[in-house]
């Protein structure tokens, strides 16, 4: 296919873990564009960005603020990452055997498979909330299931399927979103005062920054696995700049709405409010919204698929699954999802909360590493090949100063670290602010840089 042809997703893709071949890269920017557009505009988005309003007690503006800052700082890590297919043409998760070794790699893409699991299930339940919301006739156990199915056709077909999804998303949602601010705006109108409801506090804030900051980090694993079919003369500033702002702009704009309907809910349920101040539009607003976490879930499930397929190459060398063993994968995980989705259903936004808290702990340490090894230590200029070797090729496997930080990452944030489970000493003293990832951001990358250069060193003098 060319470069400059869009993929129909009208066959099923062959391909895994194992480098693209140049004569099958094809994709346009601005396909990666609608892409993270439509993965983005969706109903947990909105409820993320309530959040600000509803959990951290900010008035309008400072929602906004927080969010907007959030989004543009954490993204930069996210595309940073996106920027990296191209030029490898593999998957994020087997290249992190060039940082961790071929060993060591197995314990961090397993975070990322639970990860993946999580995220998956909160899609589901709040599909299936979504659309019994509105349609009361179909009980939220059958609205989950029917997410779940719409996204594991996207998944078994791949790559291209899912950027089909997401350009007909982008066009379907982002209409809604204007429909929805113009008849919150001018039809059903906004209370006199209520934009001024919360006020600005320190906690809120930062708690507000981290939330988004981490919803775009949160996507760091997955970028890559985006942009790998894109010809290597595309170039990496192009697949930046083009999941920069696809991400940015599909998160911010619903987080806004979100916010707003934060001031306007009478309890929690920001899905019933939506249906409630969107009048005659709400029956296809929300179902629209509720179609964009299928590609969301298809995104996630199809990820984890590869991340598994990483894992369990490290014991079977020669094993290079096509389109039939990336399908049963997909099945097998999206029904251990639905499950947890079915389980966990009751409790949702106190799960989904505490699953974010957990991501801060875990995602930081490692885009530290995976961003000065790739762009500081060696340039982008990895040995491909020795990603599929048993013994890690030159990558060996174990990186022992990798892995030393990213556990080191791990405990630094501890004592800032702020949690119904837990609230270490610093996040106290900061009146509950959580600012761990932050921490863990500004220690491990110079730490990584140098431990990298002295490991360098003293192999090459050995």
């Amino acid at each position: 296919m060319a470069a400059d042809t869009p993929a129909s997703g009208s066959k099923l893709e062959q391909h895994t873990i194992h480098p693209i071949p140049a004569h099958e890269r094809h994709g346009r920017m601005r396909d990666l564009f609608t892409l993270w557009i439509g993965a983005n505009i969706h109903i947990l988005t909105i409820v993320t960005g309530a959040l600000a309003t509803i959990t951290y007690g900010l008035d309008f503006f400072w929602a906004m603020v927080g969010l907007a800052l959030g989004n543009l700082v954490g993204a930069v890590f996210m595309a940073l990452h996106a920027a990296q297919g191209p030029q490898l043409g593999v998957p994020q998760m087997i290249q992190t055997r060039g940082q961790f070794g071929s060993i060591g790699a197995i314990f961090i893409v397993a975070v990322v498979i639970i990860m993946y699991l999580g995220f998956s299930a909160s899609t589901m339940v709040l599909g299936g909330q979504s659309i019994h919301s509105i349609l009361p006739v179909i009980s939220p156990q059958i609205g989950t299931v029917a997410i779940a199915l719409a996204s594991i056709v996207a998944t078994i077909y791949g790559h291209d399927m899912i950027h089909a999804y997401g350009r007909w998303l982008a066009l379907g949602c982002g209409i809604a979103l204007v429909v929805c601010f113009g008849w919150i705006i001018f039809v059903h109108g906004i209370p006199a005062g209520a934009l001024a409801h919360g006020h600005f506090s320190p906690i809120g804030f930062l708690s507000t920054v981290s939330v988004a900051a981490l919803w775009q980090i949160a996507y760091a694993p997955y970028v890559s696995d985006y942009t790998r079919y894109l010809p290597e003369g595309s170039g990496s500033r192009e697949a930046f700049w083009a999941s920069y702002w696809g991400c940015v702009i599909g998160s911010l704009v619903p987080m806004a709405l979100g916010a707003l309907l934060g001031l306007l809910v009478a309890d929690t349920d920001v899905v019933a409010t939506l249906a409630k101040v969107t009048g005659p539009f709400a029956i296809p607003i929300i179902i629209l919204f509720t179609f964009g976490l299928c590609e969301t879930t298809a995104i996630q499930v199809y990820c984890a698929v590869l991340s598994i397929i990483t894992i369990a190459q490290n014991f079977l060398v020669n094993w290079r699954p096509g389109a039939f063993g990336r399908s049963w994968i997909s099945l097998v995980f999206a029904g251990v999802a639905l499950a947890m989705a079915l389980i966990g259903a009751k409790n949702f936004l106190d799960w989904y909360s505490a699953f974010i808290e957990l991501l801060m702990c875990a995602m930081a340490p490692w885009t530290a590493i995976n961003l000065v090894d790739y762009y500081l230590i060696r340039k982008g200029d990895y040995h491909v090949a020795s990603f599929f070797l048993a013994d890690g090729g030159i990558y060996g496997y174990f990186n022992k100063a990798a892995l030393g930080c990213y556990f080191l990452g791990a405990v630094i944030q501890i004592p800032f670290m702020s949690s119904d489970l837990y609230r270490g000493p610093v996040a106290r003293a900061l009146g509950g602010a959580d600012i761990s990832w932050i921490v863990a951001l500004l220690v491990i990358s110079p730490v990584y840089y140098v431990l990298a250069r002295l490991q360098d060193r003293a192999a090459k003098a050995a």
